[in-house]
């Protein structure tokens, strides 16, 4: 029986992310990659610290706070077999495991836009990140190394299919139900706070 992963573009509306716009042309600059339509069960590299935006990490998303409260997102399917699955699980829990050992590569970042070559060890960014766990677990999307993949490279994939663009709070509405229709736990001036610091 097939299985489906979710890979989950966002526009978070932050400082970091408007300035990667800036670059790629494009709306939608972090990718994570999730278990469930519900997206509760949902990683990728980013902020570990919620006010400091050059702590980052493996993180495991909350796609209802912070700064994905006000977030636009485009989510794809990708369906996978249940082998696949599992190794694609696999490979998440080794980076729960060891978190403490990963940084966000800021450096790479870079390097894509100068579209140079330099990896370094246990350092990801988000596309970086979601391009390497599915290579490990036998689901290769692209052709080039993690290093040069790009979010926006995500939503090209034939192999991927689009089952929602728009506001990620009312995706999360329609798939979690009523759960979703309550206030974000955030202030307005907290939401904005989070979006400018990002």
């Amino acid at each position: 029986m097939e299985k489906t992963i979710y890979i989950v573009l966002t526009d978070t509306g932050t400082l970091l992310s408007r300035g990667i716009a800036l670059y790629t042309k494009e709306r939608l600059n972090h990718v994570s990659v999730a278990f469930d339509a519900e997206l509760r069960d949902m990683y990728s590299f980013g902020r570990k610290r919620r006010y400091n935006p050059f702590v980052g990490g493996f993180v495991k998303e909350n796609a209802v706070s912070g700064i994905f409260g006000r977030a636009d997102c485009a989510v794809y399917s990708c369906t996978v077999t249940p082998k696949q699955f599992e190794e694609i699980r696999g490979a998440i829990g080794r980076f729960e495991k060891n978190s403490n050992q990963y940084r966000y590569n800021f450096i790479g970042l870079f390097a894509v836009a100068l579209k140079k070559e330099i990896q370094r060890e246990n350092a990801f960014f988000c596309s970086q990140f979601v391009a390497t766990i599915m290579n490990e677990g036998g689901v290769p999307l692209f052709s080039w190394e993690p290093h040069f993949v790009q979010p926006r490279h995500f939503a090209r994939l034939p192999r991927l299919r689009k089952k929602y663009e728009g506001e990620l709070r009312t995706y999360l509405q329609r798939m979690r139900g009523n759960e979703e229709r309550q206030p974000l736990p955030n202030g307005l001036w907290r939401g904005l706070a989070l979006r400018l610091l990002a």
